[in-house]
C-alpha cells in the first residue's frame, strides 16, 4: 500500500466520525488509515472501532501515543506506517473533511514529483460560523502564507526554496523525506506549531515541494466560535494569545 493516512485525535467524540465518513468516501480508496489515540478519555477509540467494523472495506488500524500532543501523536502515526512500508504519507485531523477526492490529489502531486504537498484548508461551513467569519479566516491565511515567505524565523541562507506554509491538517509528504527532515517535532501544540517546523527541516533538503489548492480539506472553525476571530487569529500567529484551555471541544 503505496498511501497512508495519519489522523492524530485527542478527545474527538463529536467530530471523528464526520471525518471518518469522509475518508470511507474517497474516490480513491486505495490507502491505509492510521488513527493515533493521544490518551483520549472520552469514547473517540470506541467510536472509531465501531465505525471500523461498519466499514470493513477501510484499511484502519488505531495505535496508541500516551505522550500529549499534535506534534507527538503525528508522529507515532507516520513512523507507524514507514515502519510498515508506507511510500506516501498524508495527514488530516479529526475535526476535518477532506475533499472527495483528496487522496486522488495527493497522489497526483507526489506522482509529479513533488516530495511535500502542502493543501488548501478552507474553513467547515457545517458548524453554525457566519459566511463572512469563513472569508475573514480563508483571507487571514492568505495574508499569513505570504507573511511566511519574509519572517525572519523562515529565513535561512541554508534553505533551498522559500516558505510554503503547510498546514499540519492537510499535507502529504514522501516516506524517505519525512525521515530525512526528522519528522514532526513529538511537541505539544501550546508549544510551536509542528507543521512550519516541518517545512523548515524540509527545506534544508529539497526544492521539492509546493502548494497545491486543488487538495482541499475544509477544517474545523471551533476555536473562532469560542474565542473569537481576533483572539484566533492571535492564536495562529505564534501563540499571541495563549487561553488556558487549548484543547477546544
Amino acid at each position: 500500500m503505496s498511501l497512508w493516512v495519519v489522523v492524530p485525535a485527542y478527545n474527538e467524540e463529536r467530530s471523528i466520525l464526520a471525518t471518518l465518513e469522509s475518508l470511507a468516501a474517497q474516490e480513491d480508496m486505495d490507502f491505509r488509515l492510521v488513527v493515533v489515540d493521544n490518551g483520549s478519555t472520552d469514547s473517540t477509540v470506541d467510536l472509531v472501532q465501531r465505525f471500523h467494523g461498519e466499514n470493513p472495506g477501510l484499511r484502519l488500524e488505531v495505535v496508541h501515543e500516551p505522550q500529549k500532543g499534535t506534534g507527538a501523536a503525528a508522529d507515532t502515526g507516520m513512523r507507524h506506517a514507514v515502519a510498515h512500508g508506507a511510500r506516501w504519507l498524508a495527514r488530516t485531523d479529526a475535526d476535518c473533511l477532506p475533499a472527495p477526492d483528496w487522496t486522488v490529489r495527493i497522489k497526483a502531486a507526489l506522482g509529479s514529483g513533488l516530495r511535500l504537498v502542502s493543501g488548501q484548508l478552507l474553513p467547515r461551513k457545517d458548524e453554525g460560523v457566519r459566511a463572512v467569519t469563513r472569508w475573514v479566516l480563508i483571507a487571514a491565511v492568505e495574508v499569513a502564507s505570504a507573511f511566511g515567505k519574509v519572517r525572519s524565523g523562515n529565513r535561512d541562507p541554508r534553505y533551498l526554496g522559500p516558505y510554503v506554509m503547510t498546514p499540519g491538517c492537510n499535507m502529504a509528504i514522501t516516506a524517505e523525506l519525512y525521515v530525512l527532515a526528522g519528522g514532526f517535532p513529538r511537541s505539544k501544540i501550546e508549544d510551536l506549531h509542528e507543521d512550519r517546523a516541518l517545512v523548515n527541516a524540509v527545506r534544508l533538503h529539497t526544492k521539492a515541494y509546493g502548494r497545491r489548492r486543488d487538495v482541499v480539506v475544509h477544517g474545523s472553525s471551533r476555536r473562532a466560535r469560542a474565542w473569537g476571530l481576533r483572539r484566533t487569529l492571535a492564536w495562529y500567529a505564534d501563540h499571541r494569545y495563549r487561553p488556558d484551555v487549548v484543547d477546544i471541544r
